[in-house]
């Protein structure tokens, strides 16, 4: 097992060029690869930087990366024009899709014990180890995983073997994870590298994907002062140590621990990457360990138009609503359509703020009756928007007509919490 590149620096900045020079200097250490696939994130990790360390593999390979697949999970596939916005010229037709509910294979189970044993006695079942067909059966001496490693609502920290094993996987494996980590809850796990669900996950690598040629290309991004994100590290690997030291490092540029909790929170969902509420909720996620108890989130969601990223999530998400855990898992135990779907239970888990804070959402395209009956408050977009000007706000705290407001401009690149629920 090896480590072929490994930089990181919490206040350095790794240019275009030099990400490109890194990323040449690992693959060359890995030897001659013939058949060459690459699994990227989706345009909801558009600052990843993962489209240009694609561009610069299929530089470097040329013909011999024969195709991409994105590590949809749950979204929906991206257009043309996302594709363009993500990758840049690179070939349109290298691109495959990943369907998670027909296109996996199973390696293998998790032992239910072990679940059992991670869910603090909870839960009881196997976990499948389901990865696309692609990966598992497409003859590659290489599967060049690339991603971001950022704080994640699921995992704690987003990527390594979670853009295999989730990014690429099925109903059951993305729905038992995601069960797993909203029972245990997801404040004992946001920004922890070690926790159940990464358990589960490293499990499975050790005991399923071993013999698949896996090597993780994992950056670690933030945002500086004037909104621009930069690359802080870059670490190339084939076993957990590149995980792990890139979760040291975004420990340190992707959180922002406040001295004290926020009465009211303004963030904006760029319409380009939230479409739904299903990928705007990271607003909640994201923010839940540094609100007050009796404050107020104010979601800013000019392309949300839907709830769910497919029409049987959206279904359940308008039939139950974001109404919290013991709710959620009362209609898991008695409603066979959501206990099929739990990766939408969980979702509606994550999405509650258990009644200790209140969510308005201000969507671009769902009415007031469609934002209230799953749970939110609503308010207009544009009379908001007139009111919180995100060309006038900064990220931090801002006064506006008086009012003290914490703004955030990407919920996707860090996460906020107060001393006590982090610390």
């Amino acid at each position: 097992m090896s480590l072929y590149f490994s930089w990181g620096r919490e206040n350095a900045k790794l240019p275009s060029a030099e990400l490109k020079t890194a990323l040449f200097e690992a693959l060359e250490k890995l030897g001659t690869r013939h058949r060459v696939l690459a699994v990227p994130p989706d345009l909801t990790r558009l600052h990843s930087r993962a489209g240009e360390l694609t561009r610069h593999a299929l530089a470097f390979y040329g013909d011999r990366l024969k195709s991409i697949l994105p590590a949809l999970g749950t979204h929906q596939a991206m257009d043309s024009g996302q594709l363009t916005k993500m990758f840049g010229d690179v070939p349109q037709g290298l691109f495959r899709v990943h369907n998670w509910r027909k296109d996996v294979v199973l390696l293998g189970n998790v032992p239910g014990d072990f679940i059992y044993e991670q869910s603090e006695h909870k839960l009881d079942y196997s976990w499948p180890v389901e990865v696309n067909r692609l990966v598992a059966e497409g003859n590659f001496d290489l599967v060049l995983s690339i991603g971001q490693v950022v704080p994640h609502e699921v995992i704690g920290m987003a990527n390594y073997n979670k853009n295999i094993l989730v990014g690429t996987g099925g109903p059951l494996s993305i729905g038992r994870s995601h069960y797993l980590g909203a029972v245990y809850g997801m404040e004992r796990i946001m920004g922890r590298a070690d926790n159940p669900v990464r358990r589960v996950l490293n499990y499975a690598s050790s005991h399923f994907l071993k013999d698949i040629p896996i090597v993780y290309v994992l950056t670690v991004v933030s945002t500086e002062a004037d909104g621009e994100s930069v690359v802080r590290g870059l670490f190339v690997g084939d076993d957990v140590e590149c995980f792990e030291l890139a979760a040291a490092l975004s420990l340190k540029v992707n959180f922002e621990i406040l001295d004290r909790p926020i009465q009211k929170a303004v963030v904006y969902l760029d319409d380009i990457e939230f479409k739904s509420t299903w990928l705007g909720n990271k607003a909640i996620y994201r923010t839940r360990m540094a609100l007050a108890d009796g404050g107020e989130l104010i979601v800013l969601a000019p392309g949300v138009r839907k709830f769910g990223e497919d029409e049987t999530i959206d279904t359940l998400i308008r039939k139950y609503g974001y109404r919290g855990m013991r709710h959620t898992m009362d209609a898991v135990e008695h409603n066979a359509d959501l206990a099929g779907n739990l990766s939408a239970a969980a979702h509606l888990i994550h999405g509650s703020s258990e009644g200790r804070f209140t969510v308005t959402y201000c969507p671009g395209g769902l009415s007031k009756k469609e934002t209230e009956s799953i749970g939110f408050r609503y308010a207009d977009l544009p009379s908001t928007i007139s009111r919180y000007d995100p060309a006038k706000l900064r990220d931090g705290y801002n006064t506006v007509g008086g009012e003290e407001v914490f703004y955030i401009s990407n919920p996707a690149l860090g996460l906020w919490a107060v001393k006590e629920k982090f610390c």
